[in-house]
């Protein structure tokens, strides 16, 4: 795969294989050795929480991550001036709440806005797990029986 000369962290993690290993990426890439896990004997299980569920939870998190004191490290990592491209700085709520700071938007409409980018995010997550080729998935709703659920499909004869 060709990087894009745009895709800055790509681009550097490709230097840092290079450099830690004298291999470049594509080397990397292509030298195909045995898989790790035997692909037809796995077992892919997805577990979706019910979308109503899932939300709250989300909601509840970003609320606990600012009782924690994310507005004070915001804060701090704001104050270092770091590069705005680096991973660090683009982690949902890091941008929404910079704005906030700087009076772009109220700390409630940053927090909302965080909780959305969250939201969109983890919908993006389940978007790629449904297009995951693989030979069985197990989608489970999380409940009171998601637990033996999950063993019995686990230990279950294929």
């Amino acid at each position: 795969m060709m990087l894009k000369p745009t895709d800055g962290q790509r681009i550097v993690r490709a230097l840092e294989v290079l450099d830690a290993s004298g291999r470049s990426i594509l080397e990397w890439q292509a030298a195909r050795g045995r898989p790790l896990i035997d692909r037809a004997s796995t077992r892919f299980l997805v577990i979706e929480p019910d979308r109503a569920e899932l939300v709250k939870r989300i909601e509840a998190r970003f609320d606990r991550m600012l009782e924690k004191g994310a507005i004070d490290e915001v804060r701090q990592i704001t104050d270092l001036a770091l590069d705005p491209d680096l991973p660090a700085m683009k982690a949902i709520g890091v941008r929404e709440l910079q704005a906030a700071m700087a009076g772009e938007l109220s700390f409630p409409e940053a927090i909302e806005r965080a909780k959305i980018a969250t939201r969109q995010y983890a919908k993006r997550q389940a978007t790629w797990f449904r297009h995951q080729p693989g030979p069985e998935w197990l989608r489970l709703r999380l409940g009171d029986r998601a637990g033996s659920t999950i063993s019995d499909t686990l230990f279950s004869a294929t």
